[in-house]
């Protein structure tokens, strides 16, 4: 009998945990979905004479097709949609470059579905960039980590993306 009681105990404390596991091991992908502006917004920030506007940069995710920036003759270019995935809803970019990703509504990730988190571009001195004081510069680092409107929990991320 306290054999049985002793496993209760251990399984009602590890089980939470395995749990919180599962979803941050799911979190990989709406992680490795934002990363992919990460490539885009350092180059812009590097060789671009000016950025492109919120949801401009071409590589968002989840959003409506959309009318772009006039290409060489003036016509109006469309951004086309690119669908969502299991985890991740939208990758929404900002001015300056700010990526915010949210997750999906889907059943497996619990208190992390219908959430956001930002990936932030950093100058040399630690300070969100900007186009005014950065453009031209390097992107020196990201931050990431909770926030947007609905910020998930920092458990439910890597330990990558936690607000550093």
């Amino acid at each position: 009998m306290i054999v049985v009681a002793i496993i209760g105990i251990l399984a009602a404390v590890a089980l939470p945990a395995y749990q919180d596991y599962t979803v941050r091991a799911k979190m990989a992908e709406p992680v490795l979905a934002g990363s992919v502006c990460r490539t885009t917004v350092t180059e812009v920030y590097q060789s671009s004479s000016g950025l492109p506007g919120a949801n401009q940069w071409g590589c968002e995710v989840g959003l409506p097709e959309r009318a772009g920036e006039p290409d060489a003759s003036g016509n109006p270019t469309t951004l086309p949609a690119v669908p969502s995935t299991k985890y991740t809803a939208l990758v929404e970019t900002s001015d300056a470059g700010v990526i915010t990703v949210t997750t999906t509504d889907a059943a497996d990730l619990g208190d992390a579905k219908e959430k956001t988190f930002q990936l932030v571009p950093l100058n040399a001195g630690g300070n969100p960039m900007t186009e005014a004081n950065d453009l031209g510069t390097t992107v020196n680092s990201w931050r990431c980590g909770p926030g947007g409107s609905e910020a998930i929990s920092p458990k439910f991320l890597p330990g990558s993306c936690r607000g550093n």
